[in-house]
């Protein structure tokens, strides 16, 4: 097989074939893949959650992960926070012509090994060349299906005055990862992705209660800006702890340095959840079980003053605003 990838992989030909089989059907294999047109598929279900994404970060490689983990991290986790078990993935390659076939089945193999973490099966495809300079890299798109668990309804327009905010753990890594990885600042720092898969946490967490109001996943834009999405989109205000966000000692030191807000910075393994006070405590009790969440922590409230707003109690007492999100957010994660 060729070292990279030729517009002929994308013709349709013998190429194509070869990098379907040797390279996708080598990693993705399982009873429902399909070479047909559509997966047919079982779901016991009364209602399904179906969503999908596309990625394109630049480095594809980066500590912590790569784009394949990304890809499948990204689309289970917006199944997750539906209180939807994923079931069932999709995914859509375009590859760059010249791209190393090497670093292809490197995606690929993490992208295997992350769809079993995640219990979730990688169904049907399809996979485009695209010519020298089109594309940069590689990007893939992602589409998932996952069945809702009964009595569960999460949605961002359903945060109450009195909720506890609750995140998963430590703050800030995958955006900073990436831009460490991408620029060459000189800044030699321990810090890599918490990019992970996380039906297992809020699987944990609706064992416990499923009057559980917003479950999101804090991507693009970090914390801050689904705090203040949520606000928004419930009508409340928010006050939170400074002092209870956890964030690695690592990135808050470069933080500090590059003049950067961790609550602005992306993760890919995080979630912000809003549940009644009564739950909250038991709720990071079986966080902390789990690897990805170990270092869950209640960071605030919500309330009925500010409504819109996020509002921030400093290291000294003083409550100050956060600034709302606006304009480009460093470092872009895609």
């Amino acid at each position: 097989m060729d070292k990279t990838v030729t517009l002929a992989h994308g013709a349709g030909g013998k190429q194509t074939n070869e990098l379907i089989n040797q390279v996708f059907k080598k990693h993705f294999s399982n009873p429902d893949l399909t070479s047909d047109d559509a997966a047919v598929l079982s779901l016991d279900a009364e209602k399904i959650a179906f969503t999908t994404d596309g990625f394109i970060v630049s480095p594809q490689e980066f500590p912590g992960g790569n784009i394949g983990k990304l890809s499948i991290c990204g689309t289970v986790n917006d199944l997750a926070c539906m209180g939807a078990r994923p079931r069932y993935l999709s995914c859509a390659f375009v590859i760059e012509e010249g791209y190393p076939m090497e670093k292809l089945e490197r995606i690929a193999s993490a992208m295997e090994q992350t769809a079993a973490q995640a219990g979730v099966s990688i169904v049907a495809g399809d996979t485009k060349v695209a010519g020298k300079g089109q594309v940069d890299g590689v990007f893939i798109t992602t589409t998932g299906i996952g069945t809702l668990m009964e009595g569960v309804r999460t949605s961002g327009f359903s945060a109450r005055p009195g909720d506890a905010i609750i995140v998963s753990g430590d703050i800030g890594r995958h955006g900073l990862t990436i831009l460490l990885a991408r620029e060459d600042l000189g800044i030699d720092a321990e810090v890599t992705s918490d990019c992970a898969p996380l039906w297992e946490c809020v699987e944990s967490m609706l064992s416990v209660t499923r009057d559980i109001h917003v479950i999101r996943d804090a991507t693009r834009g970090g914390v801050g800006t689904v705090l203040y999405e949520i606000a928004e989109q419930s009508k409340v205000g928010i006050l939170l702890d400074r002092e209870k966000i956890p964030v690695q000692e690592s990135v808050q030191g470069v933080c500090d340095m590059l003049g950067l807000e961790p609550l602005y910075l992306a993760c890919e393994g995080r979630l912000v959840i809003f549940a009644p006070r009564q739950y909250a405590e038991e709720l990071v009790e079986v966080l902390h079980t789990l690897e990805p969440s170990s270092r869950a922590a209640i960071i605030g409230e919500v309330t009925e003053d500010q409504p819109g707003r996020v509002v921030v109690t400093t290291e000294i007492g003083a409550q100050t605003l956060l600034p709302p999100p606006g304009g480009e957010l460093l470092p872009r994660i895609c």
